[in-house]
């Protein structure tokens, strides 16, 4: 994929206040940016003040030429939501959208409510000194524009709240309110200009995004979050569609898959070509029971070399690969995608689109989940962001073991028949073979495709069924392993690699190996 670059408006979500603030994302091709409005002077000798002082000269027709929202009662401070063009407030280029109000001709008006602003500036005579400062983070529910001040006709005409204009309130003409000079910028005062400025900027090289509300299984709405791998967060983002989020999420998505991969070329430029990685990304991985409240923790893997590894931290060095908290032979590990949360008339297009294969239903709380089953009769469960990430990891895993299986060539493990102690060997040319530790005799032998079923007692001992090919006849071999799982895992993986090599295109080689492998 591309890397893709994006702008749009979106909100900045506070879980604590429960509050939503206008943004701006800008995505590249390996940082998004997130962008909040103010207000900053660009000529004369106010750069640096926060606050600006205004004086207006009410007018015969307009007034004031603005209208306000907000108030303490909400706690949120009064700000100006809409400025009309030629009028007072626009006349002096030093009022903006957005401007909160701190005080009116010198009185404090910070922990005033809204009728008391109003009532103020009413009354404050022909001409109203008043002092901003740009509210950089205003909530959603005052519906500001993001735009630049222009005309409006939307002026409120019943009574004044946080919610709606108090525009007629404050513009409405007095009988004894004299023509006045227009309130003008002069000259050598300083200008102003509501720009977008960047306010955090997230390294999307091994970032991660989680949709998931934090110890729950519940996903956000229209909304997910960035987390780069220092662990800045972009805070919760929230978009006006779903399809505005959709489109977003795989944006960023593909971004950072795209530096990931970049990540991999670099590493494998120091490895030798036995050991190279095949793919690596986030997961969150299912930790405790299967209940409710069941915990995801977000985990790193990675398929390389002969291996499958599980980080907490992505591995940035050559040391760390030393560092994994587990690690695996990719011979004898066994990946099975869980079903996607989809109704039943879209599962099979969803198969299509995403290359997914589907063999086992597991009760999962989340999409895009998947098991990797490793040896003693243990798993791992994960759990990804897009359908898209679930098939890249199906055919990495289908890749990296058969990659594996080459390389190898054969896997010996000691086990017990009849009573005496021997060695089973699978091998990628020879099939199954079974010999004396000691003598190294050889007791028996079969291709792989003469193995026809198995059944196993889900501890030790295993029943491999071969038909000879002189009778005929069903031939029945028991063997007793000290780890079992691994011992099937790794038959499977060479039945597997068996039947890609023959079929490149390798259709459905994993359903064929568990057909023998796993009927009892």
């Amino acid at each position: 994929m591309l890397a893709q670059t994006k702008t749009g408006i979106a909100l900045l979500y506070d879980e604590v206040s429960e509050n939503a603030y206008d943004i701006r994302l800008k995505l590249t091709k390996e940082v998004l940016a997130i962008q909040k409005q103010d207000v900053v002077c660009v000529s004369g000798s106010d750069r640096s003040a926060n606050h600006r002082t205004v004086t207006l000269h009410r007018q015969p027709v307009g007034g004031l030429g603005l209208s306000i929202k907000g108030g303490a009662e909400h706690k949120v401070p009064v700000v100006i939501s809409k400025m009309f063009k030629n009028q007072a407030a626009d006349q002096t280029g030093m009022l903006f959208i957005g401007d909160a109000i701190i005080q009116v001709n010198g009185i404090n008006v910070e922990s005033a409510t809204h009728e008391e602003v109003v009532h103020l500036l009413r009354n404050a005579g022909d001409e109203v000194t008043i002092t901003v400062q740009y509210l950089r983070e205003a909530p959603s529910f005052l519906k500001l524009p993001l735009g630049s001040p222009g005309p409006s006709s939307d002026h409120s005409s019943g009574a004044s709240s946080p919610l709606f204009d108090s525009g007629l309130h404050l513009n409405g003409n007095s009988a004894n309110t004299a023509p006045s000079s227009p309130s003008s910028p002069i000259a050598n005062e300083p200008k102003y200009e509501k720009r977008w400025l960047d306010t955090l900027s997230v390294p999307l090289s091994m970032a991660r995004i989680s949709r998931y509300k934090t110890g729950t299984d519940k996903l956000r709405s229209n909304a997910f979050e960035v987390l780069a791998l220092d662990g800045v967060s972009t805070g919760i983002l929230q978009f006006y569609t779903a399809q505005e989020s959709a489109d977003w999420l795989r944006a960023i998505s593909t971004n950072i898959s795209d530096l990931t991969l970049q990540n991999m070329k670099m590493a494998n430029k120091c490895s030798s070509p036995s050991d190279q990685v095949v793919h690596m990304g986030w997961v969150r991985e299912r930790l405790g029971g299967t209940d409710s409240s069941q915990l995801y923790k977000f985990k790193f893997l990675a398929l390389k070399g002969s291996s499958f590894y599980i980080f907490s931290t992505p591995p940035v060095s050559t040391l760390d690969w030393v560092r994994a908290e587990k690690m695996y032979n990719l011979c004898e590990v066994l990946f099975k995608i869980h079903k996607l949360w989809l109704a039943d008339d879209c599962w099979l297009q969803a198969n299509l689109y995403f290359g997914i294969h589907q063999d086992f239903n597991f009760e999962d709380h989340r999409p895009y989940c998947f098991s990797v089953m490793v040896g003693h009769g243990k798993s791992h469960c994960f759990n990804v962001e897009l359908g898209s990430e679930l098939a890249v990891w199906e055919k990495s895993f289908q890749r990296a073991i058969f990659m594996e299986v080459q390389r190898t060539g054969s896997k010996t493990y000691m086990c017990t028949w009849q009573g005496d102690t021997l060695c089973f060997t699978v091998d990628f040319a020879l099939g199954f073979t079974c010999f004396d530790s000691k003598t190294k005799n050889v007791l028996w032998r079969y291709k792989f495709s003469q193995l026809k079923g198995s059944s196993d007692d889900g501890k030790t001992k295993v029943k491999l069924l071969f038909q000879n090919p002189d009778t005929k006849q069903i031939e029945t071999k028991e063997l007793e392993f000290q780890d079992l799982t691994a011992v099937l895992h790794c038959i499977h993986s060479f039945i597997a690699a068996k039947v890609a090599s023959v079929d490149p295109v390798f259709i459905d080689s994993q359903s064929i190996a568990r057909k023998y492998m796993y009927s009892n």
